[in-house]
């Protein structure tokens, strides 16, 4: 496997550094980590000084980190506070994005595969990358945090199942065929799951906890691994295993003692947001195709229109999930935070250009928009979320789980 030194010592310095700054800064303006990490990349990157050279390794670590992100993803949805009203509404609003985003990518791809590419990429809302900002701000657990969720849950898992569908260069009854067998085995797994099979294994993970047995974190990793393992034995998207994998962990974990669960949630979340995600967003930045932009202006130039796309397709219909008696800035904060899009993005143009579907100009300037989207976006949402010095009548932002609202 090909790999530089330089690279695997660069890597984990600009993890290092992206929380640095961001602490530094945080007393002037919020800005997320995952900025520091895509902007260090790219400075470091072939793009300007060229210090750090994309290479199996990183790639290969880069891929794990991002089955990681929709894992802690999958894993954080709390099914029992985002059903009924707000999920339904979130699903209707990808529904909208959906068609919207199809119909206005035919008229920059008139020839159908590379609009589905297009229109599926609009669609998608970055929950991995948006949910820590909403826990580091103590939005998470509020009724507009729980409305994102679902957002969020909706517009990863949706366009992974129209990935999965109609980008896998399967004829779509062939891949529905295929995509049942991997419910089929999943939904059991959660079905088991849900009813207590994982009980059993309470007893081992309080045992091992502090010893190096450490049987909780190995059996959450078995099952991240198992799911993505069989996601690419079928020829699926293995962010599809990754993100199912995190609901089956949950499920397995329900009911040991809760001291217990906190201590192995903050190990794998050590593990992901310490170590694997954070390469995620780097590589992201190191690899970002510069040069595809800098040589195609037209490239360039989609760049600003694909982003206000992400707020109009994807933005606009996320308001339907939003609380009722929602305020006005809150409904312009839920906009920005569905409009949030990168990791699907990167995936469904990596497919796109690898079929020959998608042009690399447009496939760079789509990237781009979402790097630009988790650099804007959130920072305009949290800002939008803090209170006025008068708003003691508003939404209070407290950390009670909001029920469920049927």
């Amino acid at each position: 496997m090909d790999y530089s030194i330089g690279t695997l010592v660069l890597i984990p310095a600009i993890a290092v550094a992206a929380p640095l700054l961001v602490r530094a800064l945080g007393r002037w303006v919020a800005i997320p980590l995952v900025v520091f990490e895509i902007l260090l990349g790219i400075a470091l990157g072939p793009a300007l000084l060229g210090w750090i050279q994309p290479d199996d390794f990183a790639a290969f670590l880069s891929d794990f980190g991002l089955a990681m992100l929709f894992f802690l993803a999958g894993y954080e949805i709390d099914f029992r506070t985002t059903r009924g009203r707000p999920l339904t509404r979130a699903a209707l609003g990808w529904l909208i994005s959906l068609v919207a985003g199809i119909g206005v990518a035919t008229l920059l791809a008139p020839d159908l595969p590379g609009a589905a590419f297009i229109g599926v990429a609009l669609t998608s809302t970055a929950l991995g990358t948006i949910m820590p900002m909403l826990r580091d701000s103590g939005d998470l657990r509020t009724p507009f945090g729980v409305a994102v969720m679902a957002i969020g849950a909706v517009g990863e898992f949706a366009p992974l199942l129209a990935i999965s569908l109609f980008l896998s260069g399967r004829s779509p009854i062939v891949a529905a065929l295929v995509l049942v067998a991997f419910a089929l085995v999943a939904g059991a797994a959660i079905w088991f799951a849900a009813r207590g099979a994982g009980r059993g294994f309470h007893r081992v993970i309080t045992a091992t906890l502090h010893t190096s047995g450490q049987f909780g974190v190995r059996l959450v990793v078995l099952v991240l691994v198992a799911l993505v393992s069989l996601s690419l034995v079928l020829d699926l998207d293995m962010l599809l295993g990754a993100f199912t994998a995190g609901v089956l962990a949950r499920l397995l974990l329900a009911g040991a003692p809760r001291r217990d669960v906190e201590v192995i949630e903050g190990k794998i979340e050590g593990l992901g947001y310490g170590f694997l995600v954070p390469i995620f967003f780097i590589v992201t930045g190191v690899a970002f195709d510069v040069e595809a932009l800098v040589t195609d202006p037209g490239a360039l130039l989609l760049i600003p229109v694909f982003l206000v796309l992400l707020l109009v397709v994807r933005g606009i219909p996320s308001v339907l999930a939003a609380p009722s008696g929602s305020r006005r800035r809150d409904l312009a904060a839920t906009a920005l935070f569905g409009a949030t899009g990168l990791p699907i993005i990167v995936a469904v143009t990596a497919i796109g250009v690898e079929s020959g579907d998608l042009p690399s100009g447009i496939a760079a300037a789509l990237v781009g928009a979402g790097m630009l989207s988790v650099l804007c976006f959130p920072i305009l949402g949290l800002l939008l979320r803090r209170r006025p010095p008068d708003a003691s009548a508003d939404e209070p932002r407290t950390e009670t789980p909001v029920p469920a609202q049927d």
